[in-house]
């Protein structure tokens, strides 16, 4: 559980940083934990929505943002390189059957998150992940 007295002192940073499927990396608890406290918090939240079937470490846990390194579960950074766009809203065929199902995905992990997350650990991943299709009209 994310504790009260968890600040992510990365919060600092309000603007929206939208990755390429709509996600705002400035509201994920990943991306904005700063110490190790935090990573930890994060990886027991990650374990508790089964967005990973144990606690990881906290290197495998950080993240710094979506790169061409990094193996996206729905397939959209090898997408998004083929169709030689930065986002998937900027692809001819968006919104194509990769992005409806990844927002059905998205919906029944927000329906999950509702019954094990606290009000505060929901409402900051509502704001990182469950606002998918309106970031990616932006």
């Amino acid at each position: 559980m994310i504790k009260s007295g968890i600040s992510f002192s990365g919060m600092g940073r309000f603007m929206d940083k939208i990755t390429l499927c709509g996600d705002n990396c400035l509201y994920c608890p990943r991306y904005i934990a700063a110490t190790d406290e935090e990573l930890s918090a994060v990886a027991e939240l990650w374990y508790r929505i089964s967005w990973r079937d144990q606690v990881v470490s906290n290197e495998e846990i950080k993240c710094e943002g979506c790169s061409s390194h990094k193996k996206c579960t729905y397939q959209l950074v090898e997408c998004v390189k083929s169709h030689k766009v930065e986002k998937c809203n900027q692809c001819a065929d968006f919104p194509c059957s990769k992005i409806n199902n990844m927002l059905k995905r998205s919906d029944k992990y927000k329906e999950k998150c509702k019954k094990v997350c606290t009000e505060k650990e929901h409402s900051l991943l509502e704001k990182a992940f469950f606002n998918k299709e309106e970031n990616l009209k932006k």
